[in-house]
Parts: C-alpha cells; sequence; structure tokens
C-alpha cells in the first residue's frame, strides 16, 4: 500500500517478552521494532530512530533532531510502541525522544522544496502498540475489568508521556454509556492514539494500520493536542 511508517519506541527497554533468540538472551523493544519490519506489507516504508547498523551514539542532541525530524517529516502514520519503562520518570517531557517525536508527528510543518514550493505535511495517523512486559503482561497498562455488564477495558493513561494521554478519550462528541458502578465507559473510535495489544497486532497489523488512518480522515472529530 506504499505508507510510510515512523516508528517511536525506548530502544533500550528490556523489560519485554522474550521473542527472539535464546531464551537467555536479553531481548529489547527493538526486537519488536525489527519484527514489524520483518512482517509488514513489502511496499511500506519504516523510519525508526536508529536504523540498522546506525549508531547516533556520537552525534550531538541537535544533528539527531533534525535526522528524527526528516524521517518524521517524510511519515504519514507515528506508531508509538508502549513499553513498561519507556518513560523515565526523573525526566520532563520536553528531555525524552518519544514525546518530542510524537509532537512533530501531530503538527502540520511546512519546508521549502528543492523547487522553491512551501510544502505542507499533514497531521500523522497515530497508533500505539502495547508490548508484554517479561511476565508476559500487559496489566502495567491495561487489563479487562468486569464491572460494567457489557465488560470493559482499563488503561492506566498515567503511565503515559502527557501528550499521549492527552490524545486518548479525546473524541469531541463520544459514544459513552454510564457503568454499573458509575464510572464512564467510551465506546467506539474515542481516542485519536488508538491502543491495541502486541499479540493482537501482530495477528492483523493491517487492519489497525488502516483503522488509524481512518481515524486520520476524521481528525476534525477529535481535539488533537500536538505540544509537550
Amino acid at each position: 500500500m506504499g505508507r510510510k511508517i515512523f516508528i517511536s519506541y525506548k530502544y533500550a527497554d528490556s523489560d519485554v517478552r522474550h521473542i527472539k533468540g535464546e531464551w537467555y538472551e536479553i531481548n529489547t523493544v527493538r526486537d519488536y521494532v525489527d519484527k514489524i519490519e520483518s512482517e509488514i506489507d513489502s511496499s511500506d516504508h519504516i523510519y525508526k530512530g536508529e536504523s540498522d547498523a546506525e549508531d547516533l551514539s556520537q552525534l550531538s542532541e541537535e544533528t539527531i533532531w533534525s535526522k528524527l525530524k526528516n524521517r518524521i517529516y517524510n511519515s504519514s502514520l507515528t506508531i508509538v510502541m508502549i513499553s513498561k519503562n519507556m518513560r523515565e520518570s526523573w525526566k520532563s517531557d520536553k528531555n525524552q525522544w518519544i514525546p518530542r517525536e510524537v509532537s512533530y508527528s501531530l503538527k502540520e510543518t511546512s519546508r521549502i522544496s528543492s523547487s522553491g514550493v512551501a510544502v505542507t505535511s499533514k497531521t500523522n495517523a497515530l497508533l500505539a502498540v502495547i508490548i508484554p512486559d517479561r511476565n508476559d503482561s500487559y496489566s502495567y497498562f491495561t487489563y479487562n475489568k468486569t464491572c460494567c455488564s457489557s465488560g470493559c477495558r482499563i488503561f492506566l493513561t498515567d503511565q503515559l508521556f502527557d501528550i499521549m494521554k492527552k490524545n486518548m478519550f479525546n473524541q469531541k462528541n463520544p459514544n459513552t454509556q454510564i457503568c454499573d458502578n458509575r464510572s464512564i465507559v467510551y465506546f467506539g473510535d474515542h481516542s485519536y492514539m488508538t491502543c491495541v495489544k502486541w499479540d493482537e497486532f501482530i495477528e492483523d497489523m493491517n487492519k489497525y494500520i488502516d483503522k488509524a488512518y481512518e481515524i486520520r480522515d476524521n481528525i476534525d472529530n477529535y481535539e488533537i493536542t500536538n505540544s509537550i
């Protein structure tokens, strides 16, 4: 389908389910990113924080950010990998890569093309993929509850960067009901940033990617937050 996808993730977070190599080998979120790249439609293009065999560690932060912005500008969908230790609580969001990448993804940015014409990028579609932790659990971020007769899924949004949290449950006119315990339950496409478990996503990636683009096509239905 020729989609251009930027993946934002905490490269070295190793509190993840083992999916590659011998049982004693340490896996990281990067192994999940590589799995997406190996499974996705060959006509799609994946942009990552670091490309294979690319070492950005010796570059200045300004140079790294310039490279990242170019990759985000050339993409139309940002996939954020939610992992247990992606957020460093002792640092401000402005000093961490994921919120900066998400923020730039959601902005319409104008650049002058080689022909001298101003070209403005559209706001990216936004999809979050939840990675199971080393105990094979998603409960650090999401779990199901039965307090409502219809059942519901809980998202612990306080575990997220603020810009991600603000782009969830942000539909202007959401379809809601009152749960048996008087809490509010949301239905339908209630969030600009849809969240999906890894096991569901990898089983049918196109389904969730297409949904993210469908939501972007209806972006006026959402209160978008694009600043950190």
